[in-house]
């Protein structure tokens, strides 16, 4: 997801069209996006990267002396050729007890939250193109540390672009305890153009699943909750509403969101021997949820772990993470087949980055440190 290594597109064998077509679409889409917002010129946009989270082996109760990594590799080089190589990057807040979560990427920025064993996790704002990043103002100024002190953080954040105020959010959600009873749900929107936290109403629904990120489609941010019901805030009038789920979802034994082609996708394991991927064509109508293509556990398995699509091509070639590798799924023929990807460790998770000149910060006079507060 992150960027190092540039490619080039356009220059794909007959036998991988449908990649090519893919990414080129992408990338005109990114153009026309980047360059309306930020008035960025074409010919400086660079390309598309996936970035992977690697955590080392560890213990709940335990503190590791190796800290996560987070590395790239080419996105047109993980499709296209017999092997990729994979790029260590240097993240903000980088530190041996502390752990990285991928919140959101958008236009070349991510949001990075850094947990830690120790205490209340931080959030940056980084575009490793640019090699920038921007740490969030405190959001726990009025937040009481009993979270941490009752193994109680289980905090939520999404990001997003506010297209209709030129402005990037964070929203976070902040679970309320007193004597380890869950007293209120409170959420705060970052944002970037104030860099400042701001509270709106208080979440009704249940708990949020804990380090699942929120998934941004046209403008709304979905999560799971605890009873694996889809819960989503419109951004615009900073509402929230439950979404009606697949039908055969709700009885599935593992439900995960996503975003496929634009669409919220759901990802439901259906007895740990396959998984049905579905979307959602139009926002909160039950009906409009297709089911796209079923993915069947490799025979040779003894687990059945996959994660949401990453990319699918013209030609039903799915880009997948399985157990923690990446893959490539053929909808045709059901085949999968392993990428070999070097200096490479198992993923936790992966998402598509693309590189960009987009600042992490607002600005408001000649400043030339690489961080800003």
């Amino acid at each position: 997801m992150f960027g190092v290594t540039s490619f080039e597109f356009g220059f794909c064998s007959p036998t991988t069209k449908g990649w090519g077509e893919t990414l080129a679409a992408m990338e005109r889409l990114y153009y026309a996006k980047v360059s309306t917002l930020h008035r960025t010129e074409k010919k400086k946009l660079p390309r598309y990267t996936v970035c992977y989270i690697l955590h080392p082996p560890w213990s709940y109760f335990e503190v590791s002396n190796d800290n996560s990594d987070v590395k790239d590799c080419s996105l047109s080089s993980l499709l296209h050729n017999s092997v990729t190589e994979a790029f260590d990057l240097d993240y903000p807040g980088k530190n041996p007890n502390h752990f990285p979560r991928i919140v959101g990427s958008i236009n070349g920025l991510i949001c990075l939250v850094i947990n830690s064993f120790d205490g209340l996790p931080d959030l940056f704002l980084w575009n490793p193109s640019v090699r920038k990043y921007k740490k969030l103002r405190n959001y726990r100024l009025n937040l009481s540390r009993r979270y941490h002190e009752d193994e109680c953080v289980d905090f939520n954040f999404g990001f997003a672009y506010d297209e209709f105020q030129n402005d990037y959010k964070v929203v976070g959600v902040f679970p309320i305890y007193r004597c380890i009873h869950l007293c209120r749900i409170e959420v705060k929107i970052y944002s970037l153009k104030s860099n400042s936290w701001r509270s709106i109403d208080h979440f009704k629904g249940r708990l949020l699943l804990d380090d699942h990120s929120g998934k941004l489609v046209n403008g709304k941010l979905y999560w799971l909750d605890k009873g694996w019901n889809i819960v989503s805030i419109d951004l615009a009038c900073e509402k929230w509403a439950e979404v009606e789920q697949p039908c055969s979802c709700k009885k599935c034994g593992f439900l995960s969101l996503g975003v496929f082609r634009s669409d919220l996708s759901a990802f439901c394991n259906e007895a740990w021997t396959h998984v049905d991927v579905w979307v959602m064509k139009e926002y909160g109508v039950k009906e409009s949820w297709v089911k796209i293509f079923t993915i069947k556990s490799p025979v040779d398995s003894t687990a059945n772990i996959f994660y949401p699509p990453i990319l699918m091509s013209n030609e039903g070639e799915i880009l997948i993470q399985f157990v923690s590798r990446f893959t490539k799924y053929n909808s045709k023929d059901e085949s999968i087949k392993y990428l070999d990807v070097t200096n490479f460790a198992p993923s936790l998770e992966a998402q598509i980055y693309v590189k960009s000149l987009v600042c992490p910060f607002i600005r408001k006079g000649p400043r030339t440190q690489q961080q800003w507060s």
